[in-house]
């Protein structure tokens, strides 16, 4: 009994160190994001002029950009803390595959930042403002611009996440392959439903975006089989190892 409260209390212990470091992560980038916010504004904003509405929305445009680049930077650092938590508990060839999810996990999030703002972001603004412009003077506040580039863009980059967390989980034996494709249905009508949402009401809009959010999770779906089977193989072969010892 004691062993097993002394094992609770250093699991305990190594995740709030796990929580620290990446907390730390979190305030270094967010420092670092402050710093860079002048030239990240310019390259968002571009030739737009934009408006503030009191000096508030100055600091409040600095705190919420700053914020952005350290959720970016905190990704893979929250990721490796993770992998290092949940490292004693897995074999060494799954401490291989899983560690090489870590820098996936951060360049599928920028990709899918980038699908956010390089595709959804334009399509649905240029909508927007075609939709007023015979009935309104357009005029963007700094706060409300960012705001909007921030709906259209942070919910692409987690999504886009997916296949890297299925194929992580799987390796885990959390999930499966025959899990994800029996909830298909209801999987596909929740990213109906959120690409319905943040796109324009037009055919065209909703499909461009529904199509690569139901892509991504057969994809995940595939990876899963894929990892599902490399994971039974591999506990088949140490289970005749053990036999033949």
């Amino acid at each position: 009994m004691e062993d097993k409260e002394l094992n609770l209390v250093d699991h305990l212990e190594e995740l709030r160190k796990r929580i620290i470091i990446s907390a730390l992560a979190f305030v270094a980038f967010f420092i670092v994001g402050f710093i860079y916010v002048d030239n990240i504004y310019r390259w968002f904003a571009g030739d737009t002029k934009l408006m503030v509405l009191g000096p508030s929305d100055i600091m409040w445009i600095y705190f919420m950009i700053a914020t952005v680049i350290a959720v970016a930077g905190t990704i893979p650092v929250l990721a490796l803390q993770i992998w290092l938590f949940v490292k004693p508990a897995l074999r060494p060839k799954e401490r291989k595959i899983t560690l090489s999810y870590v820098p996936a996990l951060f360049f599928l999030f920028l990709l899918g930042l980038s699908f956010g703002y390089f595709v959804i972001f334009p399509m649905v603004l240029k909508f927007l403002v075609n939709m007023g412009q015979d009935m309104f003077v357009t005029n963007f506040t700094a706060e409300r611009y960012f705001s909007f580039i921030m709906n259209m863009t942070l919910p692409f980059g987690v999504l886009f996440e997916l296949p890297v967390v299925v194929m992580f989980l799987t390796s885990l034996g959390i999930i499966n392959p025959f899990v994800l494709g029996k909830v298909r249905k209801y999987a596909y009508f929740v990213l109906i439903i959120i690409a319905v949402v943040i796109t324009p009401p037009d055919f065209m809009s909703d499909f461009v975006v529904t199509l690569p959010l139901l892509l991504l999770y057969e994809i995940s779906i595939n990876l899963s089989k894929f990892v599902y089977r490399k994971r039974m193989r591999n506990l088949q072969q140490e289970e005749e190892e053990i036999i033949e010892v």
